[in-house]
């Protein structure tokens, strides 16, 4: 069964080559290497991932997604992230797209203005969907009006709802599942069920989201919905390891095979690797 792992941030061991933000959140140990990210992909049977810019470590500076991309190209599809109210955005993400093979942008509001639904992100949007790119959307639900008003607009674009708007167990939970479920009548809007050990008040088997993950697959449909592991696991989801997360998937949930290979494999296919 083809696995991709559409979610891993990936953190470069040479700091003086790629600058970090001042006051970077590291992982613990040094981990989180593109290196590292292969054996552990290796040792799991996952053949793919998403390079997923890490914000907290580099903010907009691109530049070891971009080479790890490039070099990885047979195994890894890279995803940025780019200041909406920057107005060289646009042609920096083209010429990502063009010269490195880049694949996806991260979409983030506008920080000045506060806003998702903003020209600089809508220029955005209008690039990657004539370079035929994949918007990873990350808000809250505190969005979702937004979210939903960009989707109208750009029904061409395919768009990725990260960790679907950071789900999580308990009653607070319930609000945000609502808004996630609604925004599913857009049929361009894919889920990321990155949300099951971040959301969960235990450890593995995280069995206080199981309900609400597949709540979601309910509402998207398996073929709308892609896994992703959180790497590195030792600092995003630090009480559930890589190999728990997938066990999920393949085990915890009672997921059909069906839905396991469109999950874990063919829907992320289609939409980084096709």
């Amino acid at each position: 069964m083809l696995i991709v792992d559409t979610h891993a941030h990936i953190y470069a061991a040479d700091e003086k080559r790629y600058p970090t933000i001042e006051k970077p959140l590291r992982p613990p140990g040094n981990k989180g290497t593109l290196g590292q990210l292969r054996e552990e992909s290796a040792a799991n049977g996952v053949a793919k991932a998403c390079l997923i810019q890490t914000s907290t470590f580099y903010r907009f500076d691109n530049r070891y997604i971009l080479d790890s991309s490039k070099v990885s190209s047979d195994w890894a599809a890279g995803v940025v992230t780019l200041d909406p109210e920057n107005p060289e955005s646009p042609n920096l993400l083209a010429r990502y797209a063009r010269d490195f093979g880049i694949r996806g942008m991260r979409s983030i509001p506008a920080a000045k203005a506060g806003k998702l639904d903003h020209p600089g992100v809508r220029g955005l949007w209008r690039t990657a969907t004539d370079n035929g790119l994949v918007i990873n959307v990350l808000v809250g639900r505190e969005r979702t009006a937004e979210v939903d008003k960009l989707l109208g607009d750009f029904p061409r674009l395919r768009v990725v709802l990260d960790h679907c708007m950071n789900l999580k167990a308990g009653p607070d939970g319930e609000p945000i599942l609502a808004d996630v479920r609604r925004l599913a009548r857009h049929k361009n809007l894919h889920a990321k069920l990155t949300f099951v050990p971040t959301g969960s008040e235990t450890g593995y088997p995280c069995a206080d989201m199981h309900q609400r993950c597949l709540d979601v697959i309910e509402a998207y449909g398996p073929e709308r919905c892609v896994w992703g592991s959180d790497f590195p696991c030792e600092l995003w989801t630090p009480k559930v390891s890589y190999k728990e997360h997938l066990r999920i998937f393949t085990h915890d949930l009672g997921l059909s095979q069906a839905k396991q290979q469109a999950i874990l494999g063919e829907t992320a296919r289609r939409l980084w690797f096709a």
